[in-house]
């Protein structure tokens, strides 16, 4: 990346540090804002943070016995709480003309919208980090630090035994450098600075996958199951229903619209903790809809619907174990760790295709158009897997003569690695984990994974 654009970056970054955060609070909080998929706040998933931020559960790291020691934490994390992309602003726009020139209703919420709410998200705002996605990075510095007191420690962070990698994108870096504020605030660093490194191979593996870009994210038959459903009876009962509540014709409020109402209430509590009259326009019948179809956006695009989402993260998962092994290797040698903690800063679709890849949140059936009805207990839930800042952290233990065992914890709450066992109790031991994951790291080779089929040559 050139000097300019790091100035511009690092600029951009100052300017938002500027701002004064917005404290979450447990007042006026949405009823539908569990529901809010990838646009929601981390404080859902976790409401004790409501009261305060910086708690953190020190009984959901569980060592299986009291000799064990943490050696190693990879963390793997998506950017913090981003304004909307230029696309969605677009659509946001749209939505507000309509309601602004058209709607009849006279519900005080529906007044407010036309009266006193005014359209101040822009298109070159393009998904750039808000203040309260820097507090997102800067807090979970400050919690991960509580929760790891062996490992994360200033000590290790100056003799350059935390390492920091991000996506390239400016929600990520600003994300990487909020983290390291985070810390170098809680400890007063003021005489040293902390290098990231920018690795799209690594964090935006996605667009450096040729069948991934081919057969997925450039094939619109991809996302067939989500257009359908967004054409289907559920979703056309929310846009009949938003239309009646503003006392505008049907065709107005076509399932963008829907969309842009239910993210222009997501947005506004994520950024600004606002309880918005937007978020007037659904009920939660409408926002476990709203919620479906966007799984199904993912499930197809990022997740189990196609093989190739999971496998454009073979670079990720090869590099997230070859880090595990080196720390069990020096270990075992009597080598200090020379990555006690490794920080990652992506994106959801960093996450969710790994995720997929290490079995998590798989359901026996496939999320489709026409299985909405059977699918209210899905495990495959955004909402719960990917708000702003969701993290994938994996600790590895020595639990003394050569017992290395290793934990996931997904948004600070300990999870199973899918298919061996319930071992909540009984953290299992690294070689199983490797064991479990043999054919992957034996194959899952990105080269071979990403090439496209070979096409016949025309005669």
């Amino acid at each position: 990346m050139s000097t300019t654009v790091w100035r511009l970056v690092i600029v951009h970054f100052s300017a938002i540090v500027g701002f004064s955060c917005c404290v979450p609070n447990s007042g006026d909080i949405p009823a539908i804002a569990k529901y809010f998929t990838t646009k929601g706040r981390y404080e859902e998933v976790n409401p004790h943070l409501i009261e305060d931020i910086l708690a953190v559960n020190r009984s959901v790291l569980q060592p299986p016995f009291p000799r064990c020691r943490e050696i190693h934490l990879t963390a793997i994390i998506r950017h913090g709480t981003r304004y909307p992309t230029s696309k969605n602003v677009k659509k946001m726009q749209t939505l507000y003309d309509i309601v602004k020139s058209s709607a009849l209703g006279r519900e005080s919420w529906l007044r407010e919208i036309q009266n006193e709410w005014t359209m101040w998200y822009t298109e070159d705002m393009d998904g750039r980090l808000v203040q309260k996605g820097v507090s997102d990075h800067k807090n979970l510095a400050v919690r991960l630090s509580k929760l790891f007191p062996s490992l994360l420690t200033e000590e290790k962070l100056r003799a350059g035994l935390v390492k920091f990698t991000t996506s390239s994108k400016h929600r990520c870096v600003n994300s990487t450098l909020s983290f390291k504020a985070g810390l170098t605030e809680l400890w007063a660093i003021k005489d040293m600075e902390f290098d990231h490194t920018v690795n799209d191979a690594l964090m935006r593996f996605f667009d450096s996958c040729p069948r991934f870009v081919e057969e997925v994210d450039n094939n619109p038959s991809a996302l067939t199951e989500m257009d359908r459903f967004r054409q289907g009876p559920e979703m056309r009962r929310v846009t009949e229903k938003i239309a009646d509540r503003l006392r505008v014709s049907y065709e107005n409020i076509t399932d963008d619209m829907a969309e842009a109402a239910f993210y222009l209430c997501a947005y506004e509590l994520a950024i600004k903790t606002v309880n918005s009259p937007w978020c007037r326009l659904f009920d939660e019948v409408d926002a476990q809809v709203m919620e479906y179809s966007n799984d199904l956006k993912q499930f197809w695009k990022r997740g189990y619907g196609h093989d190739i989402n999971s496998k454009s993260s073979c670079i990720l998962f090869h590099d997230m174990f070859s880090r595990l092994e080196k720390a069990a290797n020096e270990n075992k040698s009597g080598q200090q760790v020379t990555e006690a903690v490794t920080v990652q800063i992506g994106h959801a679709e960093t996450l969710l295709p790994l995720l997929t890849l290490l079995g998590f949140f798989k359901d026996s059936e496939a999320l489709t158009s026409t299985n909405y009805a059977t699918q209210s207990g899905r495990s495959f839930r955004t909402s719960l897997m990917l708000p702003y800042a969701a993290n994938l952290l994996l600790v590895l233990y020595d639990c003394g003569q050569g017992d290395l065992r290793l934990q996931p914890l997904l948004n600070e709450k300990a999870v199973t690695f899918p298919g061996l066992g319930d071992q909540r109790a009984l953290i299992p031991l690294y070689v199983d984990v490797r064991n479990h994951y043999r054919a992957l790291l034996n194959g899952c080779d990105s080269e071979t994974e990403c090439k496209l089929a070979d096409r016949p040559a025309h005669g």
